[in-house]
Order: C-alpha cells, then sequence, then structure tokens
C-alpha cells in the first residue's frame, strides 16, 4: 500500500521542517562541549564477566520486553517538535507526559514498559561535509535521554535515518550505547535513500540481508555482555519498504518488532496494520500514532482493539 501523493507530500514537508538543522546542531555540540557532559563512567555497561556483577535487567524487572511488556513510546529529537513529540520541552517533560498516556495500555495482566525513542542520526535535505545528507546526535544529547529515561524506568530506543548512509555503519557509531542494558535500536527505511537520492523527495528502503547485519551486530552485543532482551525495530509505512520481509531474521537476545508507520484515519490505519501484520508474520507487532497528522486519533481502548494487539505503541 502506497500513500497517496498529497499525503506524501504533507508529510515530507513537515519533515523537512525540522530536518535543516545542520546549524542548530553544531550549536549544540558546542553548548555540549562548554557545560553538558557527554557520560559518566556509569553509564558504561560493565565488562562481561565482571566480578559480583548479577545480570543487567530491564527497567522494570525481567530480561525478556515480550510478551511479558507492552512498550509504549514517545518518538522525536529536541532539535525541533516538528520532529516528533519527544521534542516537545525537555526529557523530562516528555516523559511526564509519556507516563500519563502509558496508562491507558496498562493491564494487570500485562503492564507498560515505557521507552524514549530518540532519532539519533537525522536525515536531512542537505548534503553536509561527508555528502551523506545526515546529521548525528552528539553523545552528551543521547546521554542526556539516558538519563530521563532512566528515572522513570524506561527504555531509550536510538533511531536511525541513515540518508545515503547505510544502516549497519550507524548503528556500529552507537555500541558503546547499545552495550546499556536498557537502549534499544530502531531503522527508519523511509530515510535511507540510494547514492543518488535526497531524503524526503524519495522514500527510502532496506533490504531483508541489511536489516539481518544490523540484527546480528546488536545480538552479538547482547550475547558479549549478557544482557536483557533488547527491542529492536523496523519501520514500514509501504509494503514495499522491507524488501523480502520474511527473510527478516530474529536473532538471539532480540525482540524484533516490525512498526505499522503512517498516519491517516483509523479505517485507513487499522486496514494498513492489518495488511502488514498478515502479509508476513512471526515478527512482534508495532503501531505509530501521530498526534498532528492523524485524522481523529485513536485511543487506546482502539488501538488495544485491533488484531493482534499490538506490542509496542509509538506517538509521534
Amino acid at each position: 500500500m502506497r500513500e497517496p501523493p498529497h499525503v506524501y507530500r504533507r508529510r515530507r514537508a513537515t519533515a523537512l521542517a525540522g530536518l535543516a538543522l545542520a546549524v542548530l546542531l553544531a550549536m549544540l555540540a558546542i553548548r555540549a562541549c562548554r557545560g553538558e557532559p557527554a557520560a559518566t563512567s556509569q553509564t558504561v555497561a560493565p565488562p562481561p564477566g565482571a566480578a559480583g556483577q548479577p545480570p543487567a535487567e530491564l527497567p522494570r524487572g525481567g530480561r525478556r520486553i515480550f510478551p511479558r511488556y507492552r512498550v509504549v513510546a514517545f518518538y522525536g529529537a529536541p532539535q525541533s517538535p516538528r520532529l516528533g513529540t519527544l521534542g516537545l520541552g525537555t526529557p523530562n517533560q516528555a516523559t511526564a507526559r509519556l507516563r500519563r498516556v502509558a496508562r491507558g495500555y496498562a493491564k494487570t495482566t500485562r503492564p507498560v514498559l515505557p521507552a524514549l525513542e530518540l532519532i539519533s542520526t537525522i536525515a536531512a535535505e542537505h548534503p553536509g561535509d561527508d555528502g551523506m545528507y545526515r546529521m548525528h546526535q552528539s553523545d552528551a544529547v543521547i546521554a542526556r535521554y539516558l538519563r530521563a529515561a532512566r528515572r522513570v524506568k524506561a527504555l531509550l530506543v536510538l533511531d536511525i535515518q541513515p540518508g545515503r548512509g547505510d544502516f549497519l555503519t550507524e548503528a556500529q557509531r552507537l555500541e558503546r550505547w547499545l552495550r546499556e542494558p536498557d537502549v534499544g535500536i530502531a531503522l527508519d527505511p523511509e530515510w535511507h535513500v540510494g547514492p543518488t537520492e535526497i531524503p524526503a523527495q524519495t522514500i527510502g528502503s532496506v533490504t531483508a540481508p541489511e536489516v539481518n547485519d544490523v540484527a546480528s551486530f546488536v545480538s552479538a552485543i547482547v550475547q558479549r555482555y549478557d544482557l536483557p532482551e533488547k527491542l529492536f525495530v523496523v519501520h514500514q509505512f509501504t509494503a514495499g519498504m522491507i524488501k523480502e520481509k520474511a527473510a527478516v531474521l530474529r536473532p538471539r537476545g532480540l525482540a524484533v518488532t516490525m512498526n505499522v508507520d503512517g498516519f491517516g484515519d483509523p479505517p485507513n490505519k487499522i486496514a494498513k496494520y492489518r495488511e502488514f501484520t498478515t502479509a508476513v508474520t512471526g515478527f512482534n507487532d508495532g503501531f505509530k500514532l501521530f498526534y498532528e497528522e492523524d485524522t481523529n486519533l485513536m485511543g487506546p481502548r482502539a488501538v488495544l482493539a485491533l488484531g493482534p494487539p499490538p506490542d509496542l505503541v509509538v506517538y509521534e
């Protein structure tokens, strides 16, 4: 299913309003160097086999995410609220709003595990110095959101929009953070384009081998450091966005989740969710909601009435 052209143009315009931010990011990096610490030694996971260290657990206990928990997340970045609701206000203000929203999804049989999905690699409309059409969050910004997540016992999920880059290289840049027991990863294929293409002017995609390369890399980290299960998300809002989807692997230690993306009214969103979750089965299921772009925003009761009820609910 492909978005109608006028819908995609609206999505593209909204995104581009937040993506031309090279100057702001540079200012942010300078400000970070002047005052905000990047990360303390307490932020980094202990080496494998460290004496006296019990196996790490998830923020709210246990070592498996699904089916024990339902994850409810806010998506975005601090550079602009147009990049998503996570960018509205400070990280602490965002977590306070997230906790209120997440209450609607909590069940005695399946509690909520909140998450902050921070865009750590931001696709851009300009090439930048390396011609890759993407920018990176500083370590100081990532550390700030990780601290906010830990204050409310939430996950931090680092979202990758690689532009003309590749997902594996971007994931490898994040290895120090992926060693943490409460940090997951998300791949955003919409913003993964070819060597002559420009993000937002072209709807991107990813192949199963590309996804599997990242999954293998992250799974190896989980096993090496004896970490709890990691949330591993792949966003999808067109049928061809994940090529050879049935060949995507589910390696040990990862909760591989296909998140049904795209905005619209409830009937269209429900139809797309049904299509994507039945075409290829066996993955954990995610569902994305848009505060600004959705028409008649679905509430928790309507979302939980989906078949199957989503394991992950993301708000942008």
